[in-house]
């Protein structure tokens, strides 16, 4: 009998080939699932949230409205 009657050989190599990555994808699975339920907390978080005094103080910034209509709608703002 001869090696190759025993499926020794390239289909030995591939077939081992297939078994690594079969388990590198497992693990990559858990881990990515492990990750999405604890929330990816090691991620960059979000930035917060704008609120009205800063957009308002962004458009001042940019022009869109004048110094009076500045103040009165902060004044409006904080009331």
């Amino acid at each position: 009998m001869m090696w190759g009657d025993y499926g020794w050989g390239w289909g030995m190599g591939f077939g081992m080939i297939s078994v690594v990555l079969f388990w590198v994808l497992v693990i990559l699975g858990i881990v990515i699932l492990v990750k999405w339920v604890a929330g990816g907390s090691s991620g960059p978080s979000q930035p917060p949230a704008r609120t009205a005094l800063d957009i308002l103080k962004e458009r001042y910034a940019r022009g869109e409205i004048d110094k009076q209509e500045f103040e009165d709608k902060k004044r409006d703002l904080s009331s």
